[in-house]
């Protein structure tokens, strides 16, 4: 009998835990990111942190990428736990966005990126009660000429290097680790896409120029490039590769593409990519493009 009496409180504590608001839904919980370019400008703005966090909230965005600039001021720390403490009252996490077209050289470049790294941590044992959560890298080394061109990756083990640098010092303090990449680095051989993938343990694909609002193609039309486009560039991702410990892998769109039908399209990322392990979910590009007078990148 009291064998039979703790069964039945253990089972009725468990209906009871699923019962309450979130625990009972799907455990398959998508990042949804959203850019942020210029804080120190659109954070300045009345009410900017508030704006933020209302705009997170109807557009079902729980990571903000803030960018953070190279020297930071007073007044612009106060502005950075000022917009940090509301998104996490409306749990919605935050990275420091940091930025560099040359950080895959080692030397003063990449120094310089891990001197920005070492000041968000800086920053973060400063302000306990508002620090970042994670460490979001723009490194774009394709940027520079030498390195354009179909097939010309010979910026890759440097950008790997550049990436492991950074998790080396993020990680011990707890904050994770994400980098954008373009679909071009998704075309180089098994040993070169193991080598990116196993370099962080997020990566952000910047799905740009699929489609055009001018193009004049139908939803329909859009809705199949993008759900077929997705699906190819995960697949091609990680072909191949036996390697466990790999990224996984969100989708950026940006505004210019799809304008108006932005958040039908970024569901549809969701809708067509969840039953795949290695889809981490999508991020929008960007908040900048929503203010009615936009603070460029």
């Amino acid at each position: 009998m009291r064998i039979n009496a703790r069964i039945f409180c253990v089972v009725a504590l468990l209906q009871a835990v699923c019962s309450l608001p979130g625990l009972a839904q799907d455990a398959w919980l998508p990042v949804h990111g959203l850019w942020v370019w210029k804080s120190p400008t659109v954070l300045a703005a009345p009410h900017a942190a508030e704006a933020l966090r209302d705009f997170c909230q109807a557009q079902s965005i729980n990571e903000v990428y803030i960018s953070v600039p190279r020297s930071v001021d007073s007044e612009e720390e106060g502005r950075l736990v000022g917009v940090i403490r509301p998104l996490h009252a409306a749990h919605i996490r935050v990275e420091a966005l940091l930025s560099s077209t040359e950080a895959d050289e080692p030397g003063k470049h990449r120094d310089l990126l891990l001197d920005k790294v070492r000041n968000i941590l800086a920053f973060n044992q400063k302000h306990s009660g508002a620090r970042f959560d994670g460490i979001h890298l723009d490194v774009e080394p394709q940027q520079r000429p030498e390195n354009k061109g179909p097939g010309n990756l010979r910026f890759l083990p440097g950008l790997t290097d550049a990436f492991r640098a950074v998790r080396a010092l993020a990680e011990p303090a707890g904050l994770t680790v994400n980098a954008d990449i373009q679909n071009k680095l998704l075309k180089g051989s098994v040993e070169q896409r193991q080598m990116l993938l196993s370099a962080v343990p997020r990566v952000t694909l910047m799905l740009y120029e699929l489609d055009n609002p001018e193009d004049g193609h139908s939803a329909e039309q859009q809705e199949e490039t993008l759900r077929t486009a997705s699906g190819n560039f995960l697949a091609t991702a990680y072909k191949d590769i036996s390697d466990v410990h790999l990224a996984r892998m969100a989708i950026a769109l940006r505004t210019a593409d799809y304008a108006a039908r932005m958040p039908e399209m970024l569901r549809l990322l969701d809708d067509a990519n969840r039953a795949n392990p290695h889809y981490l979910g999508w991020a929008r590009h960007s908040y900048n493009d929503t203010l009615a007078t936009p603070a460029g990148q």
